[in-house]
């Protein structure tokens, strides 16, 4: 683990005891600190204490009398829609509020770095969506490259859980909003900004605070290099603002569609095929269309970051291809489970909102699409554009009728189940189609996560190729 310092001998409170939370008040205790922890759930209340924590009721008048800190688990409010009662009790008495991320950045680098050859580096993602492929893309990337690397924040552990950086190791994290927006420490040395999307409205207080939140690392991070979608108006933005001049090459600005040819540094796809430019000189060029690991354009462009991310840490176009050319993608995004007779079945379960379903329904010529679940705000009429390569829809959970009135005039069937759709998906497939789990959706009505439906589909399919 990582020992928080700045708190040796003084109390810090945790609020929220899940994954980030524990690894939190273990690091705070390894940095000398007094911890006060607590949990609005009494099952995590439970848990903590079978691990050793010690909890105490951080809603109760005066809890908060001689805290230096309150250190808020992400999925926490802090401000929108309202803080929490505890959050808003610290505001109200002056207690800082910070999070795991905050305590990483000011903890990290230590004494024992002025022995090391070369300095160990940051690289964090942010973005709505593809930052944990090309977290987990950079990372691969990384270990293809024989670099000494860890991965953490929102994908695989909390930050604190890391170990000690060892010489030259580069960690790389994938940050949400909800952990940027509070960070009161963002110093990575290459930040990386996939992309934006509406998402998490309500708990930024629109479109404004949800761009604004993932800024910060930019804005208040002061990274080496910056590496920024530029798909989007708020992308080109960002770019604007972080670059001194067109040719300034402090920023890298990524792209899936356009070709970037006359500013300082650039890396896009376009009809599959990676380029690097400089100056505007090509320097490198990927085919990326027999890459299994990344189909579609969306992770092309997730390429396209990891890319730009590496080649700033002086990593060889060829070495980067290499490591492309072998990753897996990730459980539930974009994930080749199995074929039969010709047709394909890809679990996309992480697609929860239009856009990402959006991209995924792009990835492929002829689709046997399941969609549905707990629906968010505005269905999926936003899809019709996107619905052309659709040979027929098998919808299921809660908004399986509201998404068959949205589709038009694209053939469909009510499923309802997991079950059910994939068993009359795998029915009518025909050679050369892909069966893609893309919800469009959130989880909540049928499974606790999306990782869990998920694993349905893939069982489902496992048992019925096993078959």
């Amino acid at each position: 683990m990582i020992p928080v310092r700045g708190y040796d001998g003084r109390r810090v409170a945790v609020l929220g005891l899940g994954r980030s939370g524990l690894a939190t008040v273990r690091a705070l205790v390894a940095g000398g600190a007094e911890v006060l922890a607590w949990d609005d759930s009494p099952e995590a209340r439970e848990k903590a204490e079978a691990a050793g924590v010690a909890v105490t009721d951080l809603t109760r008048a005066r809890a908060l009398e001689g805290v230096a800190a309150l250190i808020a688990s992400p999925g926490i409010p802090h401000l929108y829609p309202e803080p929490h009662r505890v959050i808003a009790r610290a505001l109200e008495e002056g207690v800082p509020v910070d999070n795991d991320i905050g305590l990483f950045f000011r903890s990290f680098a230590t004494a024992d770095w002025d022995r090391f050859d070369v300095m160990p580096k940051v690289i964090a993602v942010t973005g709505s969506n593809g930052k944990s492929t090309t977290t987990a893309l950079i990372h691969h990337i990384l270990q293809v490259a024989g670099r000494p690397t860890q991965m953490a924040g929102n994908i695989g552990r909390g930050v604190l859980d890391l170990e000690p950086a060892a010489d030259g190791e580069v960690v790389v994290l994938e940050l949400s909003s909800y952990q940027t927006e509070l960070a009161r420490a963002l110093t990575p040395d290459i930040a990386v900004f996939t992309n934006l999307s509406p998402d998490h409205l309500d708990r930024h207080g629109g479109p404004g605070g949800y761009f604004a939140a993932k800024r910060r690392l930019f804005a208040e991070g002061g990274p080496d290099r910056a590496v920024i979608g530029v798909d989007e108006v708020e992308g080109r933005f960002l770019a604007n603002q972080m670059a001194e001049a067109p040719e300034d090459e402090r920023v890298i600005r990524i792209s899936s569609g356009q070709k970037l040819d006359g500013l300082g540094w650039s890396v896009f796809a376009r009809k599959g095929f990676l380029s690097e430019y400089r100056h505007g000189r090509q320097v490198a060029s990927i085919d990326l269309r027999e890459i299994a690991g990344l189909p579609g354009a969306h992770n092309h462009q997730n390429a396209c970051a990891a890319y730009a991310a590496v080649r700033p840490l002086g990593l060889a176009p060829k070495l980067v291809e290499q490591a492309l050319a072998s990753f897996e993608g990730l459980p539930h995004r974009s994930q080749l489970v199995g074929e039969r007779g010709g047709v394909r079945f890809v679990n996309d379960s992480k697609a929860t909102n239009v856009d990402s379903a959006a991209k995924a329904l792009q990835a492929f010529p002829r689709i046997r699409w399941i969609a549905g679940g707990l629906g968010k705000d505005g269905g999926i009429a936003a899809l019709a554009p996107y619905l052309q390569p659709v040979v027929k829809a098998y919808l299921i959970g809660h908004s399986a009728r509201d998404f068959a009135l949205q589709i038009g005039e694209t053939p469909h069937e009510i499923c309802e189940t997991m079950e059910c759709a994939v068993a009359r998906a795998a029915e009518e497939a025909q050679p050369g189609e892909v069966v893609l789990l893309a919800p469009a959706a959130a989880s909540f009505d049928q499974y606790p996560n999306f990782e869990k439906r998920g694993e349905d589909f893939t069982a489902r399919v496992a048992a019925l190729i096993g078959g």
